[in-house]
C-alpha cells in the first residue's frame, strides 16, 4: 500500500514538473488514434440492427434472394375531392407510374393504372394495363374501372382503398447496399417526383412512405441529432462548468479533453474498420457526459484546495494523489457497463458499448495526465466560494446522521414499492414508433395504415418441393386454403398470393364468367393459364415477387395493422400451428422487417440479463479488491442494483413499453451508478482508515470532500441524457430518458440511503 502511494505521488510530482512533455505526448497519441475517423462510414439499414447469424434475418434474405426483394418507396395518392377514378387524377397516377421508373434503382412498378388486366376475347386471353389512356374514358368507363379495381383482391387495400378515395404507387428498388448515400440518392428523387406532380396537379397531395423512406430516416434522424443534440450537450456542459467550477480556464481544459476523448474513440473504431448506425450515433454526446465526471472530481477537490490558500501544484498534487484511485475505479466499473453491450443481439448497441468504452478508457487517461499538466500551466483564479458549498453538504450529512434510521427503511421501502411496478412493463417493438411523430415517414405512414393497408407485413413461402409444383391442384388448394385462414385473422388488412391471379385467369379463359372464379382443376390447365399470362406481361411486371423460377414455391404476403411484438409472436405462433396441423408436408419460411424486431426484442432482454449479471459480478469483485473490504464490496451492491429496479418501476407507471433500446438501459447505467458509490465509500473509507474517524465523522468528511462534485456530475449526466431523449428516433430518446431517470435516482440513493447503510452496517 505504502508502495503503490509513492508511486501515485511521483506520478503527480513528474506531471506538474513535466507538462509540456505530458501534453505533447498525449496530443501525438490523441491524433494518431483520432486519424481513424476518416475510415468510419454510416448504414442506415434497418438490417444492421441483426447479426448475420440472426436465424430470422436469415431466413428474411432467404426468401429475398429468391424473390423481388421488398425494399420500397410508396406513393400514397390523396385526392381533394375524395375520388381517385376521375380523368384528371388517374392521368397523374399514369405520368407518376411512368416517371417512378427514373427512380434509381428501380426493379418494379405497381399502380392502378399499370395492373395488369385480364379479360377474354373468345379463345383469347387480353392482359393490359387497367388504365393507359383517359382523355377518352367516359363516365360509364371510369365506373367501370372502379369497379374492377376496388374488387380486385390483389388491389384493394395494396394500391387501392375500399371506397376508392386513396391510391398508391409502389417502387420495389434493388439497392447495392454499399453506402447509406443509397436512400439518400432514391429519396431525394421520389421528394423531387412528389414535387412534381404537386405543381401540374395542386389537387392532389402524395405521402412517402416504404422500407427506402423509413432508412433515409434513420439517416435523417442522425444527422438532425448531430446538428442539434451535440452542440447542445456541449452547451449545457460549459454551462454547469462555469457555474459550477466558477474557472475559466478549467473549463477550457474540460472542453479540450472532451473532444480528445471522443475524437480518439471514435477513431480507434474507425481504425477497426467498423461503422457507425443510428443506434450508435449517440456515442460522442455519452462520452461527453462521460469524461465530464472524472474531470469535475479532479477539478472539485484541487479548486477546494485552492480556496483554502494551497498553491498550484500542490493543490493539483493533492486532487492527484485523492482521486486517482475512484477515477481509476469509477472509469473500469463505467467500461465494463459498456462493455456489457456485447451480449446484446443488435450489433449496433454493442459498437455503442465498445465506443463509449474506448472514450471511457480516454477520458480516464487524458484526465489523470493531460488534466493535471494543463492546468499546471494554465492560470487559475479562485474565489472563496467553496465554504458556502460545503455548508450545505455539511447540512444534508447532520441530517442524514441524525435521521439514519429512518432514513435507511423508508428509502429502503420506497425502492421495494416503486421497483414492484417494472411488472407493469411489456416488450414492445413497432417499426413506426421507432420515429417521433414530427418525421416525414411516420406521418405519411400513419396516413397509409388509416386509410388504405399499411407496412407492417409478414412473408410466408410454401414450397411444393418439386419443379412446377405449384401448378398442382392439391397445392394450390391448400396454399388458398391458408389464404382463407390469414384473412379470417382480425390483423390481416391484405393477402398478396399467386391463388388470386390463378382464380381470374381461369375466370377469365371462361368468358370472364364470375362462376369459374376459382382455381383451375388440373395441373397442365393451371400451367397453361401461368405460361400465358406471363408471355403476356410488360417487362418490370413479371410474377418473380410470387413464384420462384422453378416454380416450386410460392410466397405470400400478408399485410396486418401495426402490431406489438407480443402481437406479432403471436401471429406468428398461430400460424405455425395452423401450418402444422393442416399442411404438415408442406415445408415453409415465415419472415419480415416486423418479426426480426419482435424476436429480436425478446432475445435482447435474456442476453442482456446475462451481460449485466456478468458485469455486476466483475465490478463487485473489482470492489471489493479495491476497498479490501468484504463487507463494503457487498454494501455496495445495493445502491448499485436499486436505480435500475426503481428506474423501471417508474417507467412501468410512465409508459410501460420496453423496446429494444430500453433492453440495454440496466447493463449500460450500471457502470455509470456505480461511480458515486464508489467515490462515497472511498472517502468514507479514507476518513476512517487514515484519519481515523468514527462513523459519523467518516460520513461528514464525505459528504464535505465528494458532495458537490457528486451533485455538478450527476447534473451534467442528466443533462446530457435528457438531450438525448429530443432524438427524432424514439429508441435513443427513451434510452436517454430511462437512463436519466436511472442516474437521478442513484444520486437520491448515495446521498439518503447509502450513508445511513454505511452507518448501520460498519460497526467497527
Amino acid at each position: 500500500m505504502i508502495h503503490s502511494k509513492n508511486l501515485i505521488e511521483r506520478t503527480a510530482e513528474f506531471i506538474t514538473a513535466n507538462p509540456w512533455k505530458i501534453i505533447f505526448v498525449m496530443i501525438g497519441l490523441v491524433a494518431a488514434c483520432a486519424s481513424g475517423i476518416i475510415k468510419l462510414d454510416f448504414k442506415s439499414d434497418y438490417r444492421v440492427f441483426f447479426s448475420d447469424d440472426n436465424p430470422q434475418l436469415q431466413a428474411f434474405n432467404s426468401i429475398q434472394e429468391t424473390y423481388n426483394k421488398s425494399d420500397n418507396v410508396l406513393f400514397v395518392i390523396e385526392s381533394a375531392d375524395g375520388e381517385i377514378f376521375s380523368k384528371s387524377t388517374l392521368q397523374a397516377i399514369i405520368e407518376l407510374t411512368d416517371l417512378a421508373w427514373q427512380i434509381p434503382y428501380a426493379s418494379r412498378v405497381d399502380s392502378i393504372t399499370n395492373f395488369q388486366h385480364t379479360v377474354s376475347d373468345g379463345d383469347d386471353l387480353i392482359v393490359a394495363n387497367l388504365v393507359s389512356d383517359t382523355r377518352s374514358l367516359s363516365d360509364t368507363a371510369l365506373k367501370s374501372i372502379k369497379q374492377t379495381a376496388v374488387n380486385e383482391p390483389l388491389l384493394v387495400d395494396r394500391l387501392i382503398s375500399k371506397n376508392g378515395h386513396v391510391s398508391g404507387v409502389n417502387v420495389t428498388v434493388q439497392l447495392p447496399q454499399e453506402s447509406a448515400l443509397e436512400a439518400i440518392e432514391v429519396t431525394q428523387a421520389a421528394r423531387d417526383i412528389v414535387k412534381k406532380i404537386d405543381s401540374q396537379h395542386p389537387h392532389l397531395s402524395l405521402h412517402l412512405t416504404g422500407i427506402v423512406m423509413m432508412n433515409n430516416a434513420f439517416i435523417e434522424s442522425a444527422l438532425n441529432d448531430n446538428a442539434t443534440l451535440a452542440p447542445l450537450m456541449l452547451l449545457i456542459v460549459i454551462i454547469a462548468l462555469v457555474l459550477c467550477v466558477k474557472s475559466f480556464s478549467a473549463t477550457l481544459s474540460v472542453i479540450f479533453l472532451i473532444f480528445c476523448s471522443i475524437a480518439a474513440a471514435l477513431g480507434l473504431f474507425g481504425w477497426q474498420g467498423h461503422y457507425l448506425t443510428l443506434a450508435s450515433a449517440p456515442a460522442p454526446i455519452i462520452i461527453m457526459t462521460m469524461a465530464v465526471a472524472d474531470c469535475v472530481h479532479f477539478l472539485v477537490a484541487m479548486l477546494h484546495d485552492l480556496s483554502k490558500g494551497l498553491d498550484k501544484k500542490t493543490a493539483i498534487k493533492n486532487s492527484f494523489i485523492v482521486n486517482f484511485q475512484p477515477i481509476v475505479l469509477t472509469s473500469l466499473t463505467t467500461a465494463i457497463g459498456f462493455l456489457s453491450l456485447n451480449f446484446s443481439d443488435a450489433p449496433p448497441y454493442r459498437d455503442l458499448g465498445n465506443v463509449v468504452a474506448m472514450g471511457v478508457f480516454a477520458a480516464l487517461l487524458l484526465s489523470l495526465t493531460f488534466l493535471p499538466a494543463l492546468m499546471t500551466l494554465l492560470p487559475v483564479k479562485i474565489k472563496l466560494t467553496a465554504g458556502d458549498r460545503n455548508s450545505i453538504m455539511k447540512f444534508l450529512a447532520h441530517f442524514v446522521i441524525r435521521h439514519r434510521t429512518p432514513l435507511l427503511w423508508i428509502n429502503a421501502s420506497l425502492a421495494i414499492i416503486l421497483s414492484s411496478f417494472s411488472y407493469f412493463n411489456e416488450l414492445n417493438d413497432e417499426l413506426l414508433k421507432y420515429f417521433d411523430e414530427s418525421i416525414e415517414f411516420r406521418q405519411a405512414t400513419k396516413f397509409l395504415n388509416e386509410n388504405m393497408g399499411g407496412i407492417y407485413t409478414i412473408e410466408f413461402v410454401l414450397d411444393a418441393q418439386s419443379e412446377g409444383g405449384i401448378n398442382e391442384p392439391d397445392f394450390l388448394a391448400n396454399a388458398d386454403r391458408f389464404v382463407a385462414w390469414l384473412k379470417t385473422q382480425s390483423e390481416t388488412i391484405h393477402v398478396n398470393t399467386i391463388t388470386d391471379t390463378f382464380k381470374r385467369l381461369n375466370r377469365s379463359m371462361h368468358q370472364d364468367d364470375p362462376a369459374f372464379y376459382r382455381l383451375p382443376g388440373e395441373r397442365n390447365l393451371a400451367a397453361q393459364y401461368l405460361l400465358m399470362y406471363e408471355m403476356s406481361l410488360p417487362y418490370g411486371l413479371d410474377l418473380n415477387d410470387q413464384v420462384d423460377i422453378a416454380k416450386s414455391a410460392t410466397r405470400i404476403i400478408a399485410t396486418t395493422e401495426n402490431l406489438s411484438s407480443s402481437q406479432m409472436l403471436d401471429f406468428e405462433n398461430r400460424a405455425k400451428y395452423w401450418l402444422g396441423k393442416n399442411l404438415s408436408s408442406l415445408k415453409y419460411e415465415i419472415a419480415s422487417p416486423g418479426l426480426m424486431f419482435s424476436h429480436i426484442g425478446k432475445r435482447n432482454i435474456a442476453s442482456m440479463v446475462i451481460g449485466t449479471l456478468l458485469a455486476l459480478s466483475f465490478i463487485s469483485v473489482i470492489l471489493i479488491v479495491a476497498f479490501r473490504s468484504l463487507r463494503l464490496g457487498l454494501l455496495s451492491l445495493a445502491p448499485n442494483l436499486m436505480p435500475a429496479g426503481i428506474a423501471f418501476g417508474l417507467w412501468g407507471l410512465i409508459d410501460g413499453q420496453i423496446n429494444l433500446g430500453l433492453s440495454i438501459v440496466v447493463g449500460m447505467t450500471l457502470g455509470i451508478v456505480v461511480d458515486d458509490t464508489v467515490h462515497f465509500i472511498s472517502k468514507y473509507r479514507r476518513a476512517r482508515l487514515e484519519k481515523n474517524l468514527g462513523r459519523e465523522d467518516a460520513v461528514e468528511y464525505a459528504f464535505s470532500t465528494v458532495g458537490n462534485a457528486m451533485w455538478i456530475t450527476t447534473a451534467v449526466l442528466v443533462s446530457g441524457f435528457i438531450v438525448l431523449s429530443f432524438s427524432d428516433f424514439t429508441m435513443n430518446a427513451n434510452m436517454g430518458l430511462l437512463t436519466a431517470i436511472t442516474i437521478t435516482t442513484a444520486l437520491w440513493i448515495d446521498l439518503l440511503f447509502l450513508p445511513p447503510l454505511l452507518l448501520f452496517c460498519d460497526k467497527k
